[in-house]
């Protein structure tokens, strides 16, 4: 006799074993690989500018077609992710940013190099996040927060070692040896991933895949044998409506929007910093392996913040925690501007910066994946992170404008202050909206609502 087995109350009630701690493993892999990316372009950005004597202004295009091509990556994958399978988008994303960055490293003149820094945003877009969703639907629902959060601190370390990894070596191999550097490294991953990285088990029930290929994933995840067993997922049943469409039916239309808003002024924030940051403070007379150091205080800041707001956002209200954190991150902020020649107290601001801001949009990431039903997870997560991307080549592109018009030092950050602040703001009305909403997804434990 066949038995019927609710897929999520066996994942909460089993311990986290090795498959979870690989998916985690390759995931956190994935998205470091990203963060190197993002903070070696801004980091090699003064050599290319000298290799083919620019102007500043000139490289705003370089890095707002990365950007570009971070958002129509995460718009393409999201979609396809909840079609055909996180672990099959995922390891063609790597693939795909790869062998671009590769070939970013022998690019002939400023054009083709935009090209090709378009062609490798579209595998970063689209595998950052995969690697959330993919991450949430493997963990229990009482560890999510924290362990997704750690997994996305990939990234912000990633971004620490490519900084520093790029100041210190772009004297020695010149900036096209940190472009074959990133470019090597994810192909390298690209074949490990085929052979140890799983399909999510919500998609394979979902999606109607075989029970033997569903029970031998379970298995491995809980240690148990299943013979006779069908599993199920208690959520909304899935509509013929495309996963598009179901972000904006009813109430999820609200949340999405406003969700919308926080990833646009957050990764604003985030990609300006990464992108002028370097440039800011060499143009302040301080050199640019001083400035590698205490740029990569905003990256280690946000790890710290990360892991701390993951543990907060299982305990607490997860929205009032991430309002809280955008609120001090905007004073931090602030107090960048205000630092004057202190390098030490410059430094201390960026690294409180990083725990409200990048910490903060670690954290947004987790509970963006627990407000989608599976159905649509990959694709509601990858659309926020898309219109995040807006947000970042806005940053990216204002970054340059304010440096062009002459903004003072601490005016440029009085004015970076703001969308912190907007984010904070936005989270505090989330939570009344989510509070009136009738089922959320998953669980979101600090707000008693229904789990799935």
């Amino acid at each position: 006799m066949t038995q019927r087995r609710e897929l999520q109350a066996l994942i909460d009630a089993a311990p986290i074993g090795k498959m979870q701690w690989r998916v985690i493993l390759c995931c956190f892999l994935v998205v470091m690989l990203d963060g190197f990316d993002t903070a070696a372009i801004g980091f090699i950005a003064p050599a290319i500018r000298d290799h083919w004597q620019l102007s500043a202004g000139s490289l705003a295009p370089l890095f707002g077609a990365g950007l570009l091509g971070l958002t129509a990556g995460a718009l393409l994958c999201g979609p396809l992710s909840d079609k055909f399978g996180r672990k099959r988008v995922i390891e063609w994303c790597v693939a795909l940013f790869g062998l671009f960055s590769l070939l970013s490293a022998f690019s002939p003149n400023l054009e083709t190099l935009i090209i090709l820094r378009f062609l490798t945003g579209l595998g970063l877009g689209g595998a950052m996040p995969n690697t959330i969703t993919m991450t949430s639907e493997y963990l229990p629902s009482r560890r999510r927060g924290a362990l997704v959060t750690l997994m996305f601190c990939g990234f912000t370390l990633g971004s620490a070692m490519g900084g520093i990894v790029s100041a210190q070596l772009v004297s020695v191999i010149g900036w096209h040896g940190i472009l074959v550097l990133g470019g090597v490294l994810p192909l390298m991953l690209f074949f490990a991933l085929l052979a140890v990285l799983p399909e999510s088990p919500r998609w394979l029930v979902r999606r109607q895949r075989p029970q033997a290929q569903v029970v031998r994933t379970v298995s491995a995840m809980t240690g148990e044998r299943y013979e006779n067993t069908e599993f199920w997922l208690d959520e909304p049943a899935a509509t013929k409506k495309g996963s598009i469409s179901q972000l904006f039916t009813g109430r999820q239309l609200t949340i999405t929007l406003m969700l919308w808003v926080v990833f646009f002024m957050s990764l604003l924030i985030i990609y300006l910093l990464s992108s002028w940051m370097p440039t800011l403070l060499n143009h302040r007379g301080i050199d640019l392996q001083h400035a590698s150091w205490v740029t990569a205080a905003f990256q280690v800041g946000g790890t710290m913040g990360a892991l701390v707001l993951g543990v907060l956002m299982d305990k607490f209200n997860p929205f009032w925690v991430l309002a809280i954190s955008y609120a001090l991150g905007a004073i931090c902020i602030v107090m960048i501007g205000l630092s004057g020649d202190g390098l030490w107290m410059m430094a201390l601001a960026i690294f409180g910066t990083g725990i409200g801001i990048s910490g903060s949009q670690v954290g947004l990431n987790a509970l963006t994946a627990t407000l989608y039903p599976t159905q649509s997870r990959a694709t509601g997560v990858s659309w926020s992170n898309a219109i995040g991307r807006c947000g970042a080549i806005v940053g990216s592109v204002s970054g340059g404008m304010m440096m062009a018009m002459n903004f003072s030092f601490d005016t440029l950050f009085f004015v970076i202050a703001v969308p912190a602040a907007v984010s904070a703001v936005m989270l505090t009305l989330l939570t009344l909206v989510i509070r009136q909403s009738p089922r959320v997804p998953d669980s979101l434990p600090a707000m008693g609502t229904v789990k799935s």
